[in-house]
C-alpha cells in the first residue's frame, strides 16, 4: 500500500514542506557560494564533507523555526481549526523563506566586503537606517535593486510551493495529533542541538578548517545572523567562551609584561597606577589625535600597500613611524576603544556601545579634563552614529562638533561632510581653543575613506578608473591630511601640539588566513615640535599609543593604562592583541596564539614578507594557553565589575556613587 508524505505527516504536512524548501534553498546557496570560492573551499578541506556539515548547520536553523508552531500545534492543530492551522504555518513559513531568501542573497555583497558570512555586523548596522541606504543606494544600487527582485520572485515561487500543501493537507484526528506530538517534540529538539555531546552545536562546532571564511560558508546567513543577536544578549559573558581562569590568575598573567613589572597597582582596581611621564614639561602640551578612517597598510606603500598615501609616506619622514603597529579589531568603535581608552579587545562589542561603559570609563578625554584641558570630538558624519556622542560626552569630552556644526561644506556624501570640510572645521577650533589659552586634546575621526567613496572632483589625480572606488578615497583622504598638517605647521598652535596619525582598522579583512593578520597592520605616526624622526620596529598595539602619549604630553597621573609607553622603551620584543570575528590572536612577534570558542587553541607563526600565517599541529602549551586567555578575560572582568578607571578619592562629590559601585 502506498502511503503518501502528506498522509503520513498528516497535520505537519505545510511544516515539512516548509523544512524541505529552506532546506533546498540554504544548500542551493551554499553550492552557489563554494562554487564561487572553489579555490579557497578546495584548499581548505575536501569538499563534499563541508557540503554535508553544511545541511547538517541547516537542520538547526530550520528547527529553530519549526519550535513555534511545533510547541503550538496541540492547541491550534486540531481537526477543528484546520484551516486557522494551514493558514498560520503558511504565514509563517513565508515569514521564514523572506528573511532566508533575503539574507542569503545580500551574503555574496557583504563577503567581498567582511571576507566572512553575515554575522554580527550585519545586526548592528540595522540601527542606522538612513546611513545604510544611503551607502546601498550610492554605491551598490544594482546590487540593491536586484537583490529585491530576485527575493519577490524567488517568494512567489516559494508561495505557490506552499499554497499547494496548505490545499493538500489530509485529514487527521486529534488522538493522531495528540499522540505523534511528542515525537515531533523530540526531533525538532535533536534537530536544534544536533549532538549528544555536553553542548549543543555552535558555529564555533562547524568551524573545521583554517580558513576563516571557508568556516562561515559551512553554516548559513542566517544562522549566523541569529546567532550573532543571541549573542548580543549574553555578552556580559561572552569572553568566557574561550574557558576561565580564577580572578588571581587573570590578573597575574595579564599583567605579566616586562614594560609592568615595575608598577604598583591598586589593590582594588587591577591596573589602576601611577603613570611616570618621560618628559616632564613646565606646562603640558597639547594634544591632536586623528583617527583615519580604514586607512590601512593596504594603502600605505612603504608598508607593503599600493602607494596612494603621498602625503603620509613624507610625513613620516618627520616623526615616530610605528613599522609594526597593530589594530585590536575590525570596527571603527574597536579602534577608539583601544586608541582613545587604550582598553583591550574582547568578542563582546566595543565598549563605546556597551552599558556600563557610559559613564565613569576611563578614556584620554577624561584623564586629561583632569589636567584642565578642554576636550573634543570633530566628526564629519552624525555622532550619535555607533553611539559615539554618548560615549565621548560621558567620559570625559566638553564638546562634540559633528555635521550640523561644520559651516557651509564644500561636499556632502553619504556619510556626512568631506575630509577637508572635517579638518577646516577643526583647524578652526584648535585655533580658538589656542586663543583662549588653554590646554586642550581633540579626537578628529575622518569618514571620506568609506562607502560608497564619495569625495569633491578637481582634488586628486585619480589612482584609477572610476572615480568612487576604495584607492581614489584613499589618496582623496590622504590629501586632506597633508592639507590639514601643513595649515597646522603654519599655526601658533603647532609648537604646544602632539599629533598622532592613526587608522582605526584596515577597510576590507579578507584572506584565507585563519586571522587575517596583514588586515590588522595598519600605520600610526606620531609627530610634534620637539618629536624626533625615526622608525619603530617592534609589533605594537593600538593599546599602546595612550601611555606612550601621556609621557610626551608631560602628563604624569593615576592611570588604568597597560599598554606599552614606547618613550621609554622603543626596541625591545612587543605584542600585539587581535580580535577577529569570534577569534582572540595573541601576537608576539611572530609568534601567535590562537584562542577558538569551544576549541582547543592554536599555535601559528606568521611571516611579514609572504603574508602567510601557518598554523602548527603542536599543542599549544597551559602556560601559554594561560597566558592569551588572561589578556582577553581581564578586560571582560574591568568592564563587567566597572573597574577601568581610576579609584575615586574619599572627598569627591561622587562619594555615593563611589561606594555603590564596586
Amino acid at each position: 500500500m502506498k502511503i503518501s508524505v502528506n498522509r503520513l505527516s498528516g497535520p505537519y504536512y505545510p511544516l515539512v514542506v516548509m523544512a524541505l524548501l529552506m532546506l533546498a534553498i540554504l544548500s542551493f546557496s551554499r553550492v552557489g557560494l563554494f562554487i564561487w570560492q572553489y579555490e579557497r573551499v578546495a584548499a581548505a578541506a575536501d569538499i563534499l564533507p563541508l557540503l554535508l556539515q553544511g545541511i547538517r548547520a541547516d537542520l538547526i536553523l530550520v528547527g529553530l523555526w519549526l519550535v513555534l508552531p511545533v510547541l503550538l500545534a496541540p492547541a491550534l492543530a486540531t481537526a477543528g481549526n484546520i484551516n486557522r492551522w494551514r493558514s498560520f504555518c503558511h504565514g509563517w513559513a513565508l515569514l521564514g523563506l523572506t528573511v532566508i531568501i533575503f539574507i542569503e542573497l545580500s551574503t555574496p555583497q557583504f563577503i567581498l566586503q567582511y571576507d566572512i558570512r553575515p554575522n554580527r555586523l550585519y545586526v548592528e548596522y540595522l540601527k542606522y537606517p538612513r546611513e545604510v541606504f544611503s551607502t546601498l543606494w550610492h554605491g551598490f544600487r544594482a546590487m540593491l535593486l536586484a537583490g529585491i527582485m530576485l527575493t519577490a520572485v524567488l517568494l512567489v515561487l516559494s508561495n505557490r510551493v506552499l499554497r499547494s500543501a496548505k490545499n493538500h493537507t489530509f485529514a487527521y484526528r486529534n488522538r493522531t495529533l495528540w499522540l505523534s506530538w511528542p515525537l515531533v517534540v523530540c526531533l525538532v529538539f535533536a534537530m536544534v542541538r544536533s549532538t549528544t555531546d555536553h553542548r549543543p552545536a555552535n558555529p564555533a562546532f562547524f568551524a573545521v578548517t583554517g580558513d576563516a571564511m571557508v568556516n562561515s560558508l559551512v553554516i548559513s546567513s542566517p544562522y549566523s545572523v541569529l546567532y550573532a543577536i543571541y549573542s548580543l544578549r549574553h555578552e556580559a559573558n561572552a569572553s568566557e567562551v574561550y574557558g576561565k581562569l580564577s580572578r588571581q590568575q587573570i590578573v597575574s598573567d595579564a599583567l605579566d609584561w616586562p614594560w609592568l613589572q615595575q608598577l604598583q597597582f591598586d589593590e582594588n582596581y587591577p591596573t589602576s597606577h601611577f603613570h611616570q611621564a618621560t618628559r616632564p614639561r613646565a606646562r603640558p602640551l597639547n594634544l591632536v589625535i586623528v583617527l583615519e578612517e580604514s586607512l590601512g597598510a593596504t594603502f600605505v606603500e612603504s608598508l607593503g600597500g599600493v602607494p596612494v598615501t603621498p602625503e603620509l609616506e613624507k610625513l613620516k619622514q618627520q616623526g615616530w613611524w610605528f613599522e609594526n603597529m597593530y589594530a585590536t579589531g575590525t570596527r571603527s568603535v574597536r579602534g577608539i576603544e583601544a586608541v582613545v581608552s587604550g582598553f583591550m579587545p574582547t568578542p563582546a562589542q566595543s565598549v563605546v556601545k556597551l552599558s556600563l561603559a557610559q559613564q565613569h570609563f576611563y578614556t584620554l578625554g577624561s584623564a586629561l579634563a583632569e589636567q584642565g584641558y578642554h576636550t573634543s570630538f570633530v566628526y564629519g558624519g552624525e555622532a550619535h552614529f555607533d553611539n559615539m556622542r554618548a560615549f565621548f560626552t560621558g567620559n570625559g569630552f566638553d564638546e562634540v562638533i559633528d555635521m550640523p556644526k561644520i559651516d557651509k561644506p564644500v561636499f556632502v556624501g553619504s556619510w556626512g561632510a568631506s575630509d577637508e570640510d572635517l579638518f577646516r572645521t577643526a583647524d578652526q577650533h584648535l585655533q580658538q581653543m589656542h586663543a583662549a589659552g588653554k590646554p586642550f586634546f581633540s579626537l578628529i575621526f575622518s569618514s571620506s575613506n568609506h562607502e560608497p567613496f564619495e569625495f569633491p572632483d578637481g582634488r586628486i589625480s585619480l589612482h584609477e578608473q572610476p572615480k568612487n572606488t576604495v584607492n581614489n578615497a584613499v589618496k582623496y583622504a590622504d590629501y586632506a591630511l597633508g592639507q590639514f598638517i601643513a595649515q597646522a605647521k603654519q599655526s601658533a598652535y603647532w609648537q604646544d601640539t602632539i599629533f598622532l596619525i592613526v587608522a582605526d582598522h584596515d577597510n576590507r579583512v579578507y584572506g584565507d588566513n585563519l586571522v587575517p593578520v596583514e588586515k590588522f597592520h595598519i600605520p600610526a605616526l606620531i609627530l610634534g615640535p620637539d618629536i624626533e624622526a625615526k622608525n619603530i620596529s617592534p609589533v605594537a598595539s593600538q593599546i599602546d599609543l595612550a601611555p606612550t602619549l601621556l609621557s610626551l604630553l608631560g602628563i604624569s597621573a593615576q592611570t588604568p593604562l597597560i599598554g606599552r609607553d614606547f618613550s621609554r622603551d622603543a626596541s625591545s620584543p612587543g605584542r600585539a592583541l587581535l580580535q577577529f570575528d569570534q577569534y582572540f590572536a595573541l601576537m608576539e612577534d611572530k609568534d601567535l596564539t590562537i584562542l577558538r570558542p569551544q576549541q582547543a587553541p592554536v599555535h601559528a607563526v606568521y611571516n611579514p614578507v609572504s603574508r602567510r600565517l601557518t598554523t602548527s599541529t603542536q599543542p599549544v602549551s597551559a602556560t601559554q594557553q594561560s597566558r592569551a586567555l588572561a589578556q582577553v578575560l581581564l578586560p571582560s572582568l574591568l568592564y563587567r565589575e566597572q573597574l577601568y578607571r581610576n579609584p575615586l578619592p574619599p572627598d569627591c562629590n561622587d562619594c555615593q556613587l563611589a561606594q555603590a559601585l564596586p
